[in-house]
């Protein structure tokens, strides 16, 4: 394995340490809180706000989610069809939403094939809806019948927490897992294999041996993305700041060389042509790069913080929109006391 080059990072802030402590339980159901008086979140969101790097979001709420504890995590867009899917952390329901309805539909209902979370969210290109659960692994569903295919899970009883997911052109799908600092592998052959029983999932690329860059025990790995060629992916360390590039043919890791930012809080990513787009969870912020030919090196263009934001975890780019999941985790979610605004809401956001 090529080695990386590493470089020492400022200490993890507070608000990472909050986030690593609340996603090591599992999701519990809670009371439902009364909604406290205030704004809408459409009054709160459907606004403009200035960012001291000059970006300007334009911030409005795109689709509602159903259900008083929803605390969605993940999004993905169906490539042929541009439908959305959101996947709620802290019960397994997974929502769709189609282009002209506001309001979401429940695609599959919370705890169905045991599932009682949902995280990662990615559609392919042949229709199948891969769904991460934080505490076991992977689930895949065709789209057109909600059928299950295959269950793909993390072998042994030590620690683990399955984050997000891409899936490349040949249709290989990679999972990031936050506790093991390792991205499993899922090729076309295992899941064409895959019958009615749980397959153990294997890591292809290990990080869990980098120096220097945080903590043992803190959550690290979280978004992933595939570059569009299929020659390697990108993936952020949200504790460290850093951001690596895994080749996919060679099993090569290095550290992609960034200019002008970190990727400290880095949730979920998205690659379009060069330009990558990062949430930043507690931060409440949007980063946009332009990534090198080869994935080597990336320079920050944009950076925008917004509260109407609500604690995004990770976003997708459809038709030119960011369609951005506010998770309220730090409202009486996994990260902390409070009440959310309901409904929970994805936002479109434009201006980065």
């Amino acid at each position: 394995m090529e080695k990386p080059v590493f470089r020492v990072r400022r200490s993890v802030t507070v608000a990472t340490a909050a986030l690593a402590a609340a996603l090591a339980c599992a999701p519990a159901a809670q009371a439902v809180p009364t909604a406290a008086a205030g704004p809408s979140p459409a009054a709160a969101a459907d606004r403009s706000a200035s960012a001291p790097s000059g970006a300007r979001l334009r911030i409005s709420t795109a689709y509602e989610l159903p259900g008083e504890r929803v605390y969605p995590e993940g999004i993905a867009a169906d490539p042929r069809t541009g439908d959305l899917y959101a996947g709620s952390f802290t019960d397994g329901t997974v929502f769709k939403m189609t282009p002209g309805r506001r309001t979401a539909q429940i695609f599959l209902p919370a705890g169905v094939d045991g599932r009682h979370t949902a995280n990662g969210l990615k559609v392919d290109r042949f229709g199948r809806l891969w769904v991460t659960d934080s505490t076991t692994g992977v689930s895949v569903y065709d789209t057109r019948s909600r059928r299950l295919l295959a269950r793909f899970v993390v072998p042994g009883k030590d620690a683990r927490f399955v984050n997000d997911l891409a899936v490349t052109p040949d249709g290989s799908a990679y999972l990031t897992d936050s506790v093991r600092a390792v991205v499993y592998r899922v090729t076309p052959g295992q899941l064409a294999g895959a019958g009615d029983e749980p397959v153990a999932l294997t890591p292809r690329f290990d990080l869990g041996g980098l120096p220097g860059a945080h903590a043992s025990d803190a959550y690290a790995l979280n978004g992933i993305v595939a570059d569009p060629s299929g020659r390697y992916l990108l993936a952020a360390d949200m504790a460290g700041g850093d951001l690596y590039r895994l080749d996919v043919t060679s099993g090569a890791i290095r550290r992609v060389e960034l200019r002008g930012g970190d990727m400290l809080h880095a949730d979920g990513l998205e690659l379009r042509n060069g330009t990558l787009w990062v949430v930043h969870n507690t931060d409440d912020a949007i980063s946009r790069w332009r990534v090198s030919g080869d994935g080597s090196s990336a320079r920050l263009e944009r950076r925008a913080a917004d509260e109407a934001l609500q604690l995004p975890t990770t976003l997708v780019r459809v038709r030119g929109t960011l369609y951005v999941v506010r998770s309220q985790f730090d409202k009486g979610g996994p990260m902390g006391e409070g009440t959310p605004e309901t409904p929970f809401t994805v936002a479109a956001v434009h201006g980065i």
